[in-house]
Parts: C-alpha cells; sequence; structure tokens
C-alpha cells in the first residue's frame, strides 16, 4: 500500500472537496506553462484535510512535490511519477495584529506586500514584485531589492509529511540563507508570523509602485520563472551569461531573455526539456568563460538526478 496505488486509495478516503487526480497537468500551475503532468494531485483546502493527505503518506516513498505558485520551477516533458500538493484558498488569509502579520502558506506575496502597506507597516515592499507565495518565499528565503524573508520572519508552523506532525520552528532554526533554508520537500509551510516595523502608507504605496515599475522596464514578461541561476559570490549571474555570449541563444522552443540574461522564455506549447538543455547549454558558457559553474535557482521537477 506504499506505492503510487496505495497511496491513491487512501487518498480517496480522506474527505477532500477537490478530489484526487489522477495524471493533474501540474505544468499549468506554473509560470514556464511547459512540462508534464503528475501522477496524482491534491488541493487540500484546509488544515483537516491536509492532515489527511499526510496520513495517507504515512508509511509510503513516493516522490511528493509541493507547487505554490509555481514561479520557480520547471516540470519536465515527462511529468512528475509521484504526488503533487497545493495549498487551497482556506490557506490565504492574511492577518495583522500590531506590527505583526500571520500569513497562510498559499498567500499570494504580492497581495501580501499590498496587505501590509495598507496596515500602515514596512518591510515588505520588496515582495510585490515576487510572484511566489509565502510558502516558497520561506522554503526559498527568497528576496529582492535589497531585502528578504530572513529578515522579517519570526516563525513558521510546518506539516512535516514523514510523521504527519505540525510544529513551530523559530526563524533561527531555520538555517536561512541566499535562496535557501532547511525546509525539506517532504515539509509543507501552513503558515508563518512576519515582524514588521511602522511605516507610511503613502510612501509605502509609492515604493510599491517604483518596485512594480522597475520590474516591467527590467525583467522580461512571457512565460518565465525569473531568475533561473542564483548569483554567485559578489557577481550576477546576469552579467556573467551575457559576456559569455549567452543573451538570445535559444534551444528550440527556450530562449535566453534579451531584456536579462538571467531569464529564460518559454515559447507557448514549447518543451521544458528544451529549456532545460539550455540552462546546460548556458551553465557550459559561462565555466568556458568565466570558470564559474552557475547553479539553478529554478527547482527542476523530473529530471532524473537533478531534482
Amino acid at each position: 500500500m506504499g506505492g503510487l496505488t496505495g497511496v491513491a486509495e487512501r487518498l480517496r478516503k480522506v474527505d477532500l472537496e477537490s478530489g484526487v487526480e489522477i495524471g493533474f497537468n501540474i505544468a499549468d500551475l506554473t509560470t514556464y506553462r511547459v512540462g508534464g503532468p503528475a501522477a496524482l494531485f491534491v488541493r487540500p483546502t484546509n488544515g483537516t484535510e491536509l492532515l489527511g493527505v499526510a496520513e495517507a503518506l504515512l508509511d509510503s516513498e513516493i516522490p511528493v512535490l509541493i507547487v505554490g505558485r509555481g514561479s520557480n520551477m520547471l516540470i519536465a516533458d515527462a511529468g512528475f511519477e509521484g504526488l503533487a500538493i497545493q495549498l487551497g484558498s482556506g490557506f490565504e488569509e492574511i492577518r495583522c495584529v500590531g506590527t505583526r502579520l500571520t500569513v497562510g502558506g498559499a498567500a499570494s506575496l504580492p497581495v501580501m506586500a499590498r496587505h501590509s502597506v495598507a496596515e500602515g507597516l514596512t518591510g515588505l515592499e520588496w515582495a510585490v514584485g515576487v510572484p511566489g507565495s509565502l510558502g516558497g518565499a520561506v522554503r526559498m528565503n527568497a528576496g529582492g531589492h535589497g531585502s528578504e524573508m530572513a529578515e522579517v520572519l519570526v516563525d513558521v508552523t510546518i506539516l512535516d509529511l514523514t510523521s504527519a506532525k505540525m510544529s513551530v520552528i523559530e526563524a533561527s532554526e531555520l538555517n536561512l540563507g541566499y535562496r535557501r533554508s532547511a525546509v525539506t520537500s517532504r515539509q509543507v509551510v501552513v503558515s508563518a508570523t512576519l515582524d514588521l516595523a511602522k511605516g507610511d502608507r503613502e510612501s509605502g504605496a509609492a515604493l510599491l509602485t517604483e518596485i512594480v515599475r522597475w520590474r516591467r522596464e527590467n525583467q522580461p514578461g512571457g512565460q518565465n520563472s525569473g531568475s533561473v541561476f542564483t548569483n554567485p559570490p559578489g557577481d550576477s549571474a546576469g552579467r556573467l551569461i551575457e559576456l559569455a555570449g549567452g543573451k538570445g541563444l535559444r534551444i528550440g522552443s527556450a530562449c535566453v531573455s534579451k531584456r536579462h540574461a538571467n531569464f529564460i522564455q518559454a515559447d507557448q506549447d514549447g518543451s521544458a526539456d528544451d529549456v532545460f538543455d539550455l540552462m546546460g547549454e548556458i551553465r557550459e558558457l559561462v565555466m568556458a568563460a568565466h570558470g564559474i559553474d552557475l547553479v539553478a535557482e529554478t527547482v527542476l521537477v523530473g529530471f532524473g538526478d537533478t531534482t
């Protein structure tokens, strides 16, 4: 009962509002919008459903993928041979008490940023330009415009899918660093507490506008997942790629953006494997030109040993 079939049977016994999907096209949940399906997919809408999913996974070793808003993820064309989980609308709540926000794991970062400014708080404005969820932002220690989650995070409530146990973990215990944390692939960020500072609504709104303007002027639109590679210490991945001649490089349906070399854009109805191959080509170019091995920031799913 530990394989896909057994887990599917267990999940069907959980009172899931949206049921259990077989062969669900999770690529549509990503901003790349290319790639294949997940063998199983569920979208728990509340804590009871989520706990039921965790209990259904006990004693199972099938792969599990937590999907937020898919803004930093590439699904292989072959898909994902496991269970994909996306938190439903019941995990999008944002509550403010004083300078603290309690935020659900599925809450949108831009919504969080605007909510905080409306509450007269400052410290989260940078998140208006990051199209991800709170859960993904905690796991990746997301950031931008000189700030990051580590600067405002107090604690997180996590459900461990291995034990089906919930716990509150202090931010100091998460080993937060540049685009990393101690949160594992089998841990779900249910909610988090953020501590902000008192600010001015008018200046906060102006900063939101400025960040959105800067993003639109300096970063490409279309089907992409934001920055493809992390920045090496003291340098910029985009600069290194451009100097190595990678800007505008194309493989099949994937192309390095001509606006920002650390972005890859996928054609409509394109191939995730083309994006993956282009990432490999870029790494080789930068290694040959600069002796630096770029590290993927994009989460790669279904590409064998790379995941």
